[in-house]
């Protein structure tokens, strides 16, 4: 059984960053796509940014050239480095793991995957 945790969230101003992390428990965690979801109420949880397996990366538009995602796998462990944080980006934040082919992944295509509990990231102006 999966299970991911993640933590770093918090409240920053306007311009500061904050680093997410997601810890894997479970078998596979190297072989997972890997991902980064938000969602604010009343909205679709939408994709942030992803990895493969093979560590290629792909980002939501929102995201680019702000934010960062890799992965540790020697200590089954997901990141977001975000960067440069606008209000906008106040949101809860869910770490993902799915089985899904590598055109899946860079899309945000995650079915039949495993969540987190969240972490909220608040942007004041």
């Amino acid at each position: 059984q999966v299970q991911l945790e993640e933590s770093g969230g918090g409240s920053v101003q306007a311009g500061g960053s904050l680093r997410l992390a997601c810890r894997f428990s479970g078998y596979g965690y190297s072989s997972y796509c890997m991902g980064w979801f938000r969602q604010t109420p009343g909205k679709e949880r939408e994709g942030v940014a992803s990895i493969n397996s093979d560590g290629s990366t792909s980002y939501a538009d929102s995201g680019k050239g702000r934010f960062t995602i890799s992965k540790d796998n020697a200590k089954n462990t997901l990141y977001l480095q975000m960067n440069s944080l606008e209000p906008e980006d106040t949101a809860m934040y869910y770490c993902a793991a799915s089985g899904v082919p590598r055109i899946y992944c860079s899309r945000f295509i995650f079915r039949d995957n495993y969540w987190g509990q969240g972490t909220q990231v608040t942007v004041s102006s």
